[in-house]
Order: C-alpha cells, then sequence, then structure tokens
C-alpha cells in the first residue's frame, strides 16, 4: 500500500482495494480534471465509503433525492457549494446545471481538496438529463489544467444505485465515454468478511444470514444481528417474516426491483423470478411457466441479469445452455419462502410459516448457498492449500458416464491457472462435491469423486494435479479424516474451515 495515500478509516470495513484505488484518484497530482463512476446494488454501501472518503480528504459530498424536482435540486446544491466556500446559504444565486458544477468544481479546486462526488446521479437524471453533457463541456474545458500547472485539477465521482443507468453513461455515444480513469463496481462483502461485519461467531449462523441476506452490509444496520441466545429462527421471524419490518423481505423486493428505471411491468418481472425460483432455468422453460414465448422473457431477463438478480451459470468443461437461478438472497428468499406463506406471514404467524418451510429453506437455499461458497472459497481462499497454488476460472459441470447411462453433477471444478473454459483437454485443478445435508461425508463420496476424475481423464482433460475436494456443513468420518491425512490429492473442507478456522 502506497503509505502516502490518506488512511482509510476504521469504522469502513475491508474495502481495502476499493479504498486504495479511490485514493489514488483523488491525489493524483495532475493538474487536469479527472472524472470516476462508482455504481453497485442497493445497501452495498458506495455512499458508505464515498462520504469516508470525502471526510479524510476534505471533499464535497452531495447526493440527489429521489422526489425533488429541477429547481429544489438546482437551489439544495447550490447551498451545498456555498457551506463548502464558507459562505452562507443563499449567497450563490445559481440558475441552472451548469453554473453549480462549474462553481462546485472550482471551489473543491480552491479549497486544497479537489474531491466532488455527486451520489445517486440517477436521480438527477430523470428532470435533468443534460448533465452528462454539461459534465463533458467541463471535462474537456478542463484538460489543460488551471493554467499554473501547480494544483490538481478537479477530481468527480459521479455515483448511483440504478446499473443500467450508471453503466450505460459510458457506453456507445454517450457524452461521457472514454472520459472515465475508474469505472468501480462495487460489490456485496465476501462470505467472510460479512461474518466478520456482522459479528458473528458462530459459523453456521453466519452461513444461514448470509444465505438470506448475502454480503450487502447495508442490511444490518435495519435487521441488527441475530443474538447469541435466540438463534437464527428467532431472529429471521422477526426480520424477514415481519411485515412491520422495513426489511420485510416482499417490501425489500418491491423496492429492489423498483431501483432500475427499467422494470415497469412489474407484475412479468415477479412472474418471472418466480418460475426461476420454481426451477424453470432456461428461457424456454420461463415462457412456458408464464405461458409467454421465448422471446417475450428475454429483455427482462437481460435486465435482471444486469442488475444482479439473476446469473447465468456457465458449464465450465463444455458449450450448452446456460442455467439460470436468482442470485439476490433477498429476492430468492422472497420467492421461496415468504409468497407462498404470504398471508400466514401477514397474519402474524410468522413462527408457523417458518416451521413449515424449514425444509424447503434446507434444500432450495442453504443447499444451493453453500455450493456457492464452496467456489468463492476455492477462488479466493484454497490457494493456500492446493499443491498448484492459485487455481484458474472456477464453476461447475456435467460429466457423462456412458457406461452407467447417466451424468454426474460436479458441484466445485477449478481449472489450472491459465486455462480457458470449455478448452478441450484442459488441465484440472479441482474436483470438488458440496452438501450441505445433516450426514457426514465418508469414503463413498471419495469413490465417487474418483470415478469422475478418471472418467475426466478417459475424456482427454489432464487430471493428473487434480485435488479432489470434499465440502460439508456436518464434517467428516474418521476413516475419510486419518486417509485425508496420508494423501496429497484430497481436500477436506468443514464449516470452520469454510471460514478460516480449523
Amino acid at each position: 500500500m502506497n503509505k502516502n495515500l490518506p488512511l482509510k478509516p476504521e469504522d469502513v470495513v475491508d474495502r481495502d482495494r476499493e479504498w486504495d484505488l479511490l485514493a489514488e484518484f483523488v491525489t493524483d497530482p495532475d493538474p487536469a480534471m479527472r472524472l470516476g463512476i462508482v455504481s453497485g446494488r442497493r445497501r452495498h454501501g458506495k455512499s458508505y465509503l464515498l462520504q469516508a472518503l470525502c471526510e479524510r480528504v476534505g471533499g464535497l459530498y452531495v447526493t440527489a433525492v429521489r422526489e425533488e424536482g429541477r429547481l429544489p435540486a438546482i437551489r439544495r446544491f447550490g447551498d451545498a457549494v456555498a457551506a463548502h466556500a464558507g459562505l452562507q446559504p443563499g449567497t450563490l444565486r445559481l440558475s441552472d446545471w451548469r453554473e453549480v458544477l462549474t462553481n462546485a468544481l472550482d471551489v473543491t479546486v480552491r479549497s486544497g481538496a479537489p474531491l466532488l462526488v455527486i451520489d445517486e446521479l440517477p436521480y438527477l437524471l430523470q428532470h435533468s438529463p443534460e448533465i452528462p453533457g454539461l459534465l463533458q463541456q467541463l471535462y474537456d474545458e478542463r484538460q489543460r489544467g488551471s493554467g499554473t500547472g501547480v494544483r490538481p485539477g478537479p477530481r468527480l465521482i459521479l455515483c448511483g444505485s440504478a446499473m443500467s443507468v450508471m453503466h450505460e453513461l459510458l457506453s456507445g455515444t454517450k457524452p461521457l465515454r472514454g472520459r472515465a480513469v475508474i469505472d468501480l463496481r462495487l460489490g456485496a462483502f465476501d462470505y467472510r468478511a460479512a461474518r466478520d461485519f456482522w459479528r458473528i461467531d458462530d459459523p453456521l449462523t453466519a452461513l444461514q444470514v448470509h444465505a438470506v441476506l448475502g454480503g450487502a452490509p447495508g442490511y444490518r444496520p435495519v435487521a441488527a444481528r441475530p443474538h447469541p441466545n435466540d438463534g437464527f429462527a428467532a431472529w429471521l421471524t422477526r426480520t424477514l417474516l415481519d411485515p412491520g419490518r422495513a426489511v420485510y423481505s416482499r417490501t425489500e423486493t418491491e423496492y429492489l426491483l423498483r431501483e432500475d428505471p427499467r422494470i415497469t411491468q412489474h407484475t412479468l418481472y415477479y412472474d418471472i423470478l418466480t418460475a426461476i425460483a420454481q426451477g424453470a432455468s432456461t428461457p424456454t422453460k420461463i415462457g412456458a411457466a408464464l405461458e409467454r414465448q421465448r422471446n417475450a422473457v428475454t429483455h427482462p431477463l437481460d435486465v435482471l441479469e444486469s442488475t444482479g438478480y439473476i446469473q447465468r451459470e456457465q458449464d465450465i468443461l463444455r458449450p450448452r445452455h446456460p442455467v439460470i437461478t436468482l442470485a439476490d438472497p433477498v429476492i430468492r428468499f422472497n420467492q421461496l419462502i415468504t409468497l407462498p406463506q404470504a398471508a400466514t406471514v401477514e397474519q402474524g404467524f410468522a413462527e408457523q410459516a417458518w416451521q413449515a418451510a424449514t425444509t424447503t429453506f434446507n434444500s432450495k437455499i442453504l443447499g444451493p448457498h453453500f455450493e456457492d461458497l464452496a467456489r468463492s472459497f476455492t477462488r479466493r481462499y484454497a490457494h493456500t492449500l492446493l499443491p498448484g497454488g492459485l487455481p484458474g476460472p472456477v464453476g461447475t459441470t456435467e460429466v457423462a458416464d456412458p457406461a452407467a447411462r447417466t451424468k454426474h453433477e460436479v458441484d466445485v471444478l477449478a481449472l489450472a491457472l491459465g486455462e480457458r473454459p470449455q478448452a478441450p483437454r484442459a488441465r484440472i485443478a479441482l474436483i470438488g462435491e458440496a452438501k450441505a445435508t445433516a450426514a457426514r461425508r465418508g469414503t463413498g463420496d471419495l469413490q465417487r469423486l474418483e470415478h469422475i476424475r478418471g472418467l475426466l481423464t478417459g475424456q482427454g482433460y489432464d487430471t493428473t494435479g487434480a485435488t479432489l475436494a470434499l465440502f460439508s456443513l456436518h464434517g467428516f468420518y474418521p476413516d475419510l479424516v486419518e486417509l485425508a491425512a496420508r494423501r496429497d490429492d484430497l481436500l477436506l473442507v468443514d464449516l470452520p474451515g469454510l471460514y478460516g478456522g480449523g
């Protein structure tokens, strides 16, 4: 880390790489203006990070308001610029956005902290679509610097949660295309950082919370962390299954869908999400579930994928149709648990609804989520345990078994570093199985992996350096543990190990 960069505040959890990137952007001494874009899903902590950056370097942070009109927004931004310059509110009587933006950039440069952050820009664009064009003019005018070559030029960061709007800022023939130094898409915390952020000691509770809320840090203030004496079920029934809470999953799902201006037919999108939750995994199957043609759901699926609400999982070894699944944990919980029991929940019987839904939760939420975390572990942490070090692409696959006339689903498959997905005769670094069932894993599971490795070898893949990995929610039988101690090609990962302990 560059010791000359402003230090990240202690209350900003994780985000080391993002902080350094933004700090380098702000402290660049170049006298020309520089532009950065920060986008990310709601509750991912964008505003918190950028406010901390402004406070650390003395920059100007201004956020748009959803329902605010054009003239009130201009007046409020003007007052913020005046306050930053040490003037009384109303001192700057600015009539349009060009005057507001010009004064804001000039004031930050003169203050010695040339950072201006405009948060939730998409709200402004609803009534002031001219802003990107004005910023293009101001950017181009300031590429020769201030004329003295002494002061750094203005640093402008545009931020927003409407992913489609933010991504289009730099696309095609848009005014700001080719002008941004940074295009940072802020994701959620990974599962280990999320556990630390929530301060949950028990790894099973941490896994369950992550399965329903993911790593979005913005949920902790509104959901509070589970009390050690209460347990996950009690916490869940008074948060995601409490209609009086802001984090109630039906309320939150509707809010999430309304974040993107492209989502206008909410009933259609809701039906698509429900169809995916119930197992429809291709556009054709989703269309059939809705009694619509395949092309009627193609655009909505693209929108849902671009916003991160669904994902298409490609087979890492062979080209075939990608499998569509729900990616957002809150939406997945809502479609699978809350909606089917909405009447019971909203009559105040959350505990009974949860008891009836536990089987669905374990099989359709916790199980797949555990598999997701096994793949995350392989990408981010397994390199310290694998003989070959850092693996390459990680995903899933199906392996044909002609003799048995069946196919074997592989939960975790990692190619060797440098290999490309779907390349013939690729080197394989890891073949893994992840099970969240109550049973411990034994030598039978190992034999299945050995059989799959043999099939892959017979199909031309290089498995000479492949590690066999078993991920288990409830541990392993002693004979398998003893066997793993004697073999270099066998990796056992239990729940504590998944979280970095044991």
